[in-house]
């Protein structure tokens, strides 16, 4: 078996697994990745332009990235199901990101 029949066949077990996930923890996903991916954009961006207000990068960035560490938090609580999953840690969710966004607000200036 070659390399890229073991690839294909590790793509295929992934996608059937994943088309019994619940739509709402697919949008955490997509939540996910476009806060990481705005993290890589801004990087990027930092790299070729520059870091001119240099707060200014860092509070994006680290606010990106801890967005994406919460949102991936959020969905293993969810995941996991069991007893009082849902509201309560939606709420303490909810409470870490406002935490995150009035830091990052107070680091910019």
């Amino acid at each position: 078996m070659s390399q890229i029949d073991t690839l294909r066949e590790i793509i295929t077990s992934f996608e059937s697994a994943y088309r019994s996930t619940p739509t709402k923890l697919k949008l955490l996903d997509a939540f996910s990745v476009c806060a990481l991916l705005t993290a890589v954009l801004q990087f990027v961006y930092a790299k070729l332009v520059g870091t001119f207000p240099f707060n200014s990068f860092l509070a994006g960035f680290f606010c990106c990235v801890g967005t994406f560490v919460l949102t991936v938090s959020l969905r293993m609580k969810v995941s996991e199901g069991g007893s009082g999953s849902g509201p309560r840690e939606f709420g303490g969710y909810a409470l870490a990101m406002l935490t995150l966004f009035i830091a990052a607000w107070n680091y910019v200036g």
